[in-house]
């Protein structure tokens, strides 16, 4: 929280010219309260700006609806993008954000979220409530909030069924929220929705796959976003029956199956020219409508849709090695991971092989230990193995040398009983070294895993042989040890970077991992 300026503070003076130019920029990444009127809005509000005595800014929306804050009815703040602070700091706060995004506290409570950041609830209750003025229950019930306005707005769920699928206990629950937060009623924050809500079938019993729970949402997204590129980085791994990806002109699709924490499901993406600027077209299909915002922020985090791309292209723009890149590709992403442990095996099997190789491989394994699923989504037939299902399978689909198959079967195992913990909530210098401790895991393996997992903006994987290859097509110093020093200058963004230069190496043959 900033309170109203006193005295000279350059974070609330870039914060007031940001709401002063309404810059869209800055929606999602912190909320303007205006004490005159008890709403908090985002700072694109089209609304005439506030007076800076009367004006404290919040860095979430749990924050301004704590201190008695309403949404505003014009900009409406709960449908901007995501921060991506949460995955540029890695300190406690930011990992808490990630797990309550993930629907930890919902599933598993404080106590849950608490054990899965190493510290007592009471420690992590105190420290998101000095920093970002809301504790762990109130941040839940915004995101909670958040996506019962999505249901809402872009859907034809009966209420009943919004409120089951944002995670509240009851109707109630949901209509005291809807009440507190938007002032108004659910039926009414339908009825103010614009376009056409999507429909959705209610039947939801019978045999698989009628008895699923189907429906599209839209989801905000901050331009510009490169989406025929962060599609064609999936599609390039792409593994047979998991996943599906396709890129006609300036559109794009993918689709996968997931393991959800309440039963198997798959998503469909749409982005680019047909959908508009601006936003993704989300289609579900889920076992249960409690699954509903989990599925939703792992959409996000697997195509970095929180990322603030003027920010990184601003930034790497101004490095004459990457100004064309940067040029022709504005809003290019890192591309996240859809399960934690998944993307472990993948790194681990896509180890000093190329990236058609690993796919190859990683589809044999899918197809000899993953479940079958029937999905009203064209291409998609299983899901990716479990942990457990890896370590069953013991390498023998994997025609990998010994040393590798046995580091596979070995961290699967781990991974499965609980020996090795890795969610999006693990700190990133924790994570790599629990990683590199394992035999058959170095720095780059553990650093793709950072990138990926923890949607790491600041990683640079030494030694990559596809960076190599494009730092020479760049001009720049083929040395590891040289490039990676050349790389410093791209800090924060390195992960960004990375995308840049393995694009320039393309040409050469050399794909990115």
């Amino acid at each position: 929280m900033i309170l109203p300026a006193t005295a000279p503070d350059p974070v609330f003076a870039e914060r007031y010219r940001a709401i002063a130019a309404r810059d869209v920029r800055f929606d999602g990444q912190f909320f303007t309260a205006v004490r005159t009127t008890g709403i908090y809005c985002r700072p694109s509000c089209p609304a005439r700006t506030p007076r800076q005595e009367n004006v404290t800014f919040y860095l979430t929306s749990a924050a301004a609806h704590g201190a008695g804050y309403r949404a505003c009815k014009r900009c409406l703040p709960e449908a901007a993008p995501g921060t991506p602070a949460w995955d540029l700091r890695g300190d406690l706060t930011a990992r808490a954000m990630r797990l309550v995004a993930d629907g930890v506290v919902d599933r598993e409570g404080v106590d849950g979220l608490a054990a899965r950041l190493g510290y007592s609830p009471r420690h992590v209750g105190r420290v998101l409530r000095e920093d970002l003025g809301a504790g762990p229950l109130t941040l839940a019930r915004a995101h909670r909030a958040q996506t019962a306005r999505t249901l809402l707005t872009s859907t034809a769920l009966p209420v009943a069924d919004v409120a089951f699928a944002a995670g509240f206990g009851s109707i109630r629950q949901l209509n005291d929220t809807v009440r507190e937060i938007f002032a108004t009623t659910p039926t009414e924050l339908r009825a103010r929705a614009t376009g056409p809500a999507i429909a959705v079938p209610t039947d939801r019993t019978g045999d698989e796959p009628t008895s699923r729970v189907r429906l599209q949402v839209t989801l905000p997204v901050r331009e510009p976003f490169d989406a025929v590129g962060t599609v064609a980085y999936l599609g390039a791994r792409a593994v047979e029956g998991v996943e599906t990806a396709s890129v006609d002109g300036r559109q794009a699709t993918y689709a996968r199956t997931l393991l959800l924490p309440h039963g198997p499901g798959a998503v469909h993406v749409t982005a680019g020219a047909a959908v508009g600027p601006g936003r993704v077209a989300l289609r579900l299909e889920l076992a249960s409508l409690q699954d509903v915002a989990t599925a939703v922020a792992r959409v996000r985090r697997l195509l970095d849709l929180d990322a603030d791309p003027v920010a990184v292209d601003a930034a790497l723009g101004a490095d004459p090695a990457l100004a064309a890149s940067v040029a022709a590709t504005p809003g290019t992403r890192v591309p996240g991971a859809a399960d934690p442990h998944e993307l472990v095996v993948r790194a681990i099997v896509g180890q000093q092989i190329s990236v058609a190789a690993a796919r190859t491989h990683l589809g044999r394994l899918t197809a000899a230990a993953g479940t079958p699923y029937a999905s009203g989504f064209d291409g998609l037939t299983r899901l990716f193995p479990t942990a457990a299902q890896v370590a069953d399978d013991d390498g023998a689909h994997l025609a990998l040398p010994a040393r590798q198959r046995q580091t596979v079967t070995t961290t699967a195992r781990a991974l499965a009983d609980g020996t090795l913990r890795l969610d999006v909530g693990a700190d990133a210098d924790a994570l790599r070294a629990d990683l590199e401790a394992r035999p058959g895991i170095g720095p780059w393996t553990s650093g793709y895993v950072a990138l990926r997992v923890l949607g790491h903006p600041d990683t640079w994987l030494t030694g990559d042989v596809a960076l190599r290859a494009g730092a020479r097509a760049l001009g720049l110093p083929d040395d590891p040890r040289a490039l990676a020093e050349r790389a410093a200058s791209w800090a924060p963004w390195r992960s960004y970077a990375a995308r840049h230069v393995w694009r320039a190496a393309a040409p050469t043959g050399r794909t990115s991992p």
